[in-house]
């Protein structure tokens, strides 16, 4: 058996998407860069749990938007300290049951994992 080295250049690599390396910044922060960011995402069979340190950020200041699967954080031009930034999970999540809560400069996103719902029918066998 004979094997040739393969030399990949910039040209014949795939291009990530902007989605793509979104969620790979967001895992490489989350799981890898231990807690020094500021940062930190735990998981459970619900919910994620995400904490991010935003100190001196009013509530009133800070926009949290969730569409399906992307979360975006951001805050109105006028704030004194601006912040922007958005996370694509996995999972879809449901806006309706997930929380956030901004303590003494800590946000605590709760974003509840969307159930899926089977389409599978059972018919009749005749």
């Amino acid at each position: 058996m004979f094997f040739a080295p393969v030399v990949r250049t910039r040209a014949t690599l795939p291009t990530f998407r902007s989605y793509d390396r979104s969620f790979e910044r967001f895992v490489n922060e989350a799981f890898f860069n231990e807690g020094k960011s500021g940062f930190n995402a735990e998981q459970d069979e619900k919910a994620w749990t995400v904490t991010l340190d935003l100190p001196g950020i009013a509530r009133e200041d800070l926009s949290i938007n969730i569409e399906a699967a992307i979360v975006r954080i951001e805050t109105r031009e006028q704030a004194k300290r601006p912040f922007k930034a958005a996370y694509e999970l996995p999972q879809e999540i449901d806006t309706d049951a997930s929380t956030a809560r901004l303590e003494n400069g800590v946000l605590t996103l709760t974003l509840v994992k969307k159930v899926p719902v089977s389409t599978a029918r059972q018919i009749e066998v005749k």
